[in-house]
């Protein structure tokens, strides 16, 4: 038996930051799932590997570069966008990036304090990000009345943080107030906004050895004892892609094996 609120086929999607890590995985299951994939990355030859990897496994994609954190790029993108892969149905904002530093110096402490670059860094690839794709990509949602926002935040900094994640903290926390504002502001227009709040979704490629073995105690102390999978991701992405989720805006959807609450 098919359920045909979950069927995205022929939908298409752009997920802006989905090269590699939790994106590229989100991309895998919704181009599994039948939908059309654009990728942007700020390096094309990361996007048209990941667009390459989609279509050996049988599904649509094409790669694009732009610069999320900047507007004119993503204005340029979206003119790209929809005179080369068409109108989307969904926007996924999923860059994102982090720098572990005090806000200044600590005393007894051998750290230095974090930079206004730092800062600024770390805002625009987690923050800026948001706006910017939303800002671009929105005239043409307002304008067909209807589609899904999905923007990655994340469960553990934004809902319970720590030291030295204070910018990180600020920006993904931001990501969920931006998504519960718009959603309110593109209801009228049946435009859906809602946030994916990921805990550890581990990218092996991008891991030593090392940083792995480190890893694995650290996912071990997970209530469910590990840590997640992209595909797991994607899943969550499909429902708030698909019209299963025709009634849901403004949330953020947390999935880190409980770890947010522990």
């Amino acid at each position: 038996m098919t359920m045909p609120e979950y069927d995205i086929t022929g939908r298409k999607i752009l997920l802006v930051g989905a090269a590699r890590g939790l994106g590229k995985g989100i991309a895998l299951v919704l181009a599994e799932a039948g939908a059309e994939i654009a990728i942007a990355s700020l390096n094309l030859a990361s996007a048209n590997a990941a667009a390459s990897e989609i279509k050996a496994a049988g599904g649509k994609a094409v790669g694009y570069a732009a610069d999320a954190t900047r507007c004119a790029d993503m204005e340029r993108l979206a003119r790209e966008v929809k005179d080369s892969f068409g109108p989307i149905d969904v926007l996924v904002n999923c860059v994102g990036d982090s720098i572990s530093k005090a806000v200044v110096g600590r005393p007894g402490q051998d750290e230095e304090g974090m930079t206004e670059a730092d800062w600024q860094y770390v805002m625009n690839v987690n923050l800026t990000q948001v706006f910017t794709g939303c800002k671009a990509f929105g005239p043409h949602f307002l304008q067909q009345q209807r589609g899904s926002i999905i923007n990655i935040s994340t469960s553990l900094s934004a809902r319970r943080t720590g030291p030295m994640r204070v910018a990180y903290a600020a920006a993904k926390g931001g990501v969920i107030s931006f998504t519960e504002a718009l959603a309110l502001e593109w209801a009228p227009f049946h435009v859906r906004v809602n946030s994916l709040a990921p805990g550890s979704f581990p990218d092996e490629a991008q891991l030593t050895p090392e940083e792995y073995r480190r890893g694995n105690e650290r996912w071990s102390k997970v209530p469910l004892g590990r840590a997640g999978k992209p595909r797991e991701a994607g899943l969550l992405a499909l429902y708030l892609a698909s019209d299963a989720s025709a009634f849901v805006t403004g949330q953020t959807w947390c999935i880190d094996g409980g770890d947010g609450i522990a």
